[in-house]
């Protein structure tokens, strides 16, 4: 892997999670079946440790692409852990499928990544465990912090010659990050072409700020990978995100899936004796993800 820095790296220009997210240690192999954009599983990547200006400050983040060739662009959101080897490997492994992916540390205004090396020791039990992430995601749920990040972290991959121009930008997030993903699409319209959350924390509430109000904004098309656990809590909120898209004009796919919150990463700790992730449903996961991207992002 090539991990010398970017040249001219920077460019101009939220409720919570809890439980784990998405990645896959194999970095070349892809999913059985599913082919990128070009048929890219399995080429070589190129890895970059870069920085992004942003108006608020300089973040501190990866940035993955195949070693040849201009590539759509991804733009993921970590969960509350931030950006950490388990989120690298996710990177790394949408890069072999045939995208120039962007994964910043989200909580770059409080410290550099990574601010834990995995999650797979935190006790979900623990309030004091949470009292120690609570100032990390609120210091990118300030208002206006996601939408300044997103338009820098857009414009960040619009400037990388991997980066092919002519077609629109994916984003994905998983927890705290899925809020995000429908932030930045609402933040950028006119960039983001596909956006997907998975086990997404805050997607829906009554508060004049919810993510989901933001639908009339988005020109996206949206994905939505629901909890078992989180629609038993909140069985209204699919309904209300089909609805608020449907309004929109931009019907949105809504799924639950039969796996715990936070299905979609390894690197999580288990909750009750249990494995919180699920390979078998982390993949048909992953392969819906890539045939959002395959037809959205062409």
């Amino acid at each position: 892997m090539d991990k010398t820095p970017e040249p001219g790296a920077a460019a101009p220009l939220r409720d919570a999670c809890s439980r784990r997210d998405f990645v896959v240690a194999s970095v070349v192999t892809g999913v059985a079946g599913v082919g990128g954009p070009a048929a890219a599983a399995g080429m070589p990547v190129t890895e970059r440790d870069v920085t992004v200006q942003t108006p608020d400050g300089v973040c501190d983040a990866a940035f993955f692409h195949p070693g040849t060739g201009a590539h759509p662009g991804v733009l993921i959101w970590p969960d509350a852990f931030g950006l950490r080897p388990s989120m690298r490997d996710m990177g790394r492994r949408l890069a072999a499928e045939g995208y120039a992916v962007l994964v910043p540390n989200p909580f770059y205004r409080v410290a550099r990544a990574p601010i834990v090396e995995t999650a797979a020791h935190f006790d979900f039990k623990d309030p004091a465990a949470f009292d120690k992430l609570r100032p990390l995601m609120a210091s990118v749920g300030a208002p206006g912090a996601a939408e300044r990040d997103a338009s820098a972290f857009v414009a960040f991959l619009d400037a990388q010659s991997a980066v092919d121009r002519a077609k629109k930008i994916g984003t994905q997030g998983y927890c705290m990050g899925g809020p995000l993903v429908v932030r930045t699409a609402a933040a950028v319209p006119d960039r983001i072409g596909a956006g997907a959350s998975f086990h997404g924390g805050g997607l829906v509430s009554d508060k004049p700020n919810s993510p989901h109000l933001l639908a009339p904004k988005i020109k996206a098309r949206m994905l939505f990978g629901i909890a078992s656990n989180d629609d038993r809590s909140q069985p209204d909120a699919k309904d209300r995100l089909r609805e608020a898209f449907a309004a929109a004009k931009n019907p949105a796919t809504v799924e639950v899936y039969p796996a715990r919150h936070g299905w979609c990463v390894p690197d999580m700790p288990l909750e009750d004796g249990e494995p919180i992730y699920s390979r078998p449903e982390a993949e048909r996961a992953w392969s819906v993800l890539l045939g959002l991207y395959r037809s959205a992002l062409a």
